[in-house]
């Protein structure tokens, strides 16, 4: 399994248009943010101090959910294109075995997505830093590293289920448009929640991406959110949290960190189920073509 593994990286890091289109969701939120919407989200909430030093940490935790969501989605693609050209038929012929075969796609997407959540990170921790004198706090690396990994692998198996059935390389680019822009909105990156219709705000509360980007932000922003609002009312904090998707409000309570994580593990839950219970019918189109 670990040459499958090695043979799917080399693939995927071999193409670099592909990874190009894979992180340009999150280019997309970061390019928005720095043209229309900071200015905008800034003159909104300009009676609280050192706002940008909190929105840039806001930016960066939806982004990295984006992230997650598009790169392993392209790196699972190659598990439709080796399908379609029979070379999935092949490999299970082997003493792999389906199982073995499946945990290499899903395995290499993780890393991928773990390895391109990092390098986003990075790259816009050192950019704000220069630009606007934010500062990386290394203490919560731990954190962030483990919610890196979290959200990889709830992503992994949510874009594995995604891709299930698809049987055409054609059908990729499609997925791949409509996941890519529908991230950056269920991310609450686009818009943030707050301001958005109850209706489309409930919508978003029975996704993932939600709760991804409050774990996100619930560590990014920890440390600016004491200092900006020290002297202003709790309520004004409060309501700041619930409007740009720091925290998500259920029922008129406010989850905590453990909560969203606690959310994130039911999810995953839910879509290991659903992938067992189709994975014989995957088994059985991909044997067919043998």
């Amino acid at each position: 399994m670990s040459g499958l593994i090695y043979r799917n990286l080399k693939i995927y890091f071999s193409d670099k248009s592909g990874i190009f289109f894979s992180l340009m969701g999150a280019m997309i939120s970061f390019v928005l943010y720095l043209i229309f919407l900071s200015q905008n989200m800034i003159s909104n909430w300009s009676n609280v101090p050192d706002t940008k030093l909190l929105l840039d940490p806001w930016l960066i935790g939806g982004t990295m959910t984006i992230t997650a969501i598009t790169t392993t989605l392209s790196s699972l693609s190659l598990m439709v294109q080796d399908r379609e050209r029979h070379v999935l038929a092949d490999i299970s012929l082997t003493d792999i075995g389906f199982l073995g075969i499946q945990f290499s796609y899903l395995i290499t997407a993780m890393i991928v997505g773990i390895i391109m959540q990092l390098v986003m990170y990075f790259i816009m921790g050192i950019y704000f830093m220069i630009v606007d004198k934010s500062s990386m706090d290394l203490q919560i690396f731990p954190q962030i590293l483990g919610i890196v990994i979290l959200s990889s692998f709830i992503w992994t198996i949510f874009n594995l289920l995604l891709l299930s059935f698809a049987k055409k390389v054609d059908t990729l680019g499609k997925i791949a448009t409509i996941v890519g822009t529908a991230s950056g909105f269920f991310a609450g990156v686009y818009m943030p929640i707050g301001v958005l219709p109850a209706t489309v705000q409930k919508i978003m509360k029975y996704t993932p991406a939600l709760y991804d980007t409050a774990m996100y932000r619930d560590v990014l922003m920890q440390s600016q959110l004491r200092q900006s609002f020290k002297n202003l009312p709790n309520s004004v904090e409060n309501k700041f949290k619930e409007v740009m998707g720091i925290n998500v409000k259920w029922n008129h309570q406010i989850l905590t960190i453990q909560q969203d994580i606690l959310t994130i593990v039911v999810f995953a839950i839910v879509i290991a189920v659903l992938i067992i219970l189709i994975s014989k019918i995957s088994r059985r189109v991909i044997i067919s073509k043998v």
